[in-house]
């Protein structure tokens, strides 16, 4: 059997109805299932689809008095693991490098906070978080890809100021992963 993509990815929101409006309103994701799941147990579980293009789909579900369920959590993911949100994104295709600087002046015109074009070689990419704290984003290939970037090697360096840290002490602190962290700003190439 060949590869064919995702089916979809599913998250979580604490807030199904600011989530829908930025996928709808914001990215323009066209909201294609949207459930309400009664739970025998008690309480609810709101969940809606929106194609993202190609078939390929982003979920968020929302619980509602589920017994197990918290009714707070962090939904941004990485903040609850101590890392930093670059290690946990989704990244959506822009087409092409003018579709990526449209879909860039799309986002600024709408109120997102959006950081400048990275060239990553292969690739240049815009960043930008949900309202739920996820980093997602949009990106475009520049060149095909060839053995030799499949092949591990040092490529480049980043600051940890880059990865979302402005602040690596109190992360240390806030976290406890002071071995973790301190491997993560040792790392060369990291």
């Amino acid at each position: 059997m060949t590869n064919k993509g995702f089916s979809h990815l599913g998250l979580s929101t604490l807030d199904l109805d600011k989530t829908r409006d930025f996928y709808e309103n914001v990215l323009g994701f066209k909201a294609v299932r949207c459930d309400i799941i009664k739970v025998k147990e008690g309480g609810q579980i709101r969940h809606i689809f929106f194609d993202t293009g190609r078939d390929q789909l982003i979920a968020f579900m929302e619980a509602r008095g589920v017994p197990g369920v918290p009714a707070r959590y962090d939904a941004g993911i990485t903040r609850g693991l101590g890392v930093p949100s670059a290690f946990y994104h989704f990244a959506f295709e822009a087409g092409s490098e003018a579709g990526l600087d449209e879909k860039r002046h799309e986002l600024i015109a709408k109120g997102v906070e959006v950081t400048d074009v990275v060239d990553h070689d292969w690739a240049k990419s815009i960043y930008f978080k949900d309202p739920n704290g996820i980093q997602l984003e949009f990106c475009c290939f520049t060149r095909n890809l060839n053995a030799n970037d499949a092949r591990m090697q040092d490529r480049f360096e980043m600051s940890v100021k880059r990865l979302g840290l402005e602040d690596p002490d109190a992360l240390r602190s806030a976290y406890g992963a002071q071995a973790d962290l301190d491997l993560l700003v040792k790392t060369p190439g990291a």
